[in-house]
């Protein structure tokens, strides 16, 4: 059985591109309702490790994983599990800000309609455009094209589409690489309110990000996770001497 203040625990997770492992024996425990953050320099199996917990490295050919990925008690890596229903529950936010060609109003009813989750529908998505901060802004356009909105609202466009499914876990890969400051800092906002109702877990090479966002902080490095720990601990006290230079930008 699980911890029931665990949200996933990895257990001596690899994950694999056919013969090359990228990630190697990831064990961590994801607490609930916390916002955790997963640093290190560009190829250390950060974003592989996140899109291996709904299954999205399955869109790759000759990747899979060992190990175990839990979550209510299920190993979610598992075949047996249908991938469709993991990220009913693990939803995702990408890199680049990434909206349906389609209005706001369908952005948010399109994921719940298709899996037969929809009922009322505008109180859906004024609830998700109200959760991801941004109902104030479109309430009055929703029929219009997401394409026109700024960079800042399609990112939480994405992230209001994300809640809309009602999940447990949000995953976000970098969600502010692609967004100018103000945005960001929006952003930053928002994931501290999120984390009431939400697990979330982030990829991010931004250090004063994660530092003011996160509540545990786990460093990756060549695929391996070398330290985690509450982030105060991983940006005042590191255990490990290249975490304390990765922080410090002596490499990365």
């Amino acid at each position: 059985m699980m911890n029931a203040n665990h949200a996933l625990e990895f257990k001596d997770v690899c994950v694999y591109y056919g013969d090359f492992r990228a990630v190697t024996n990831i064990n961590m425990s994801i607490l609930k309702n916390k916002v955790t953050a997963i640093i290190g320099p560009s190829g250390c199996g950060k974003s592989t490790l996140l899109r291996s917990i709904n299954r999205m490295n399955e869109f790759v050919d000759g990747s899979y994983v060992t190990g175990q990925v839990m979550y209510r008690d299920q190993d979610i890596t598992s075949q047996e599990i249908d991938a469709a229903e993991v990220r009913k529950s693990i939803g995702m936010v990408f890199q680049k800000p990434n909206p349906f060609p389609k209005t706001i109003y369908q952005n948010i009813i399109w994921g719940p309609k298709i899996n037969g989750l929809l009922e009322d529908a505008d109180e859906l998505v004024e609830r998700s455009l109200e959760g991801a901060g941004l109902w104030n802004e479109v309430k009055d356009r929703l029929h219009t094209s997401a394409l026109e909105l700024s960079g800042g609202q399609q990112q939480r466009l994405c992230i209001a589409r994300a809640i809309a499914m009602s999940p447990d876990v949000i995953l976000m890969d970098e969600p502010c690489s692609a967004l100018d400051p103000k945005s960001t800092l929006r952003i930053e906002a928002l994931i501290e309110q999120l984390k009431e109702h939400y697990t979330i877990l982030m990829v991010t090479h931004n250090m004063q990000q994660a530092s003011r966002v996160s509540d545990q902080t786990a460093f990756f490095y060549e695929g391996q996770l070398i330290e985690f720990d509450d982030t105060e601990i991983i940006f005042n006290s590191p255990a490990h001497q290249s975490t304390s230079d990765y922080i410090q930008g002596k490499f990365g």
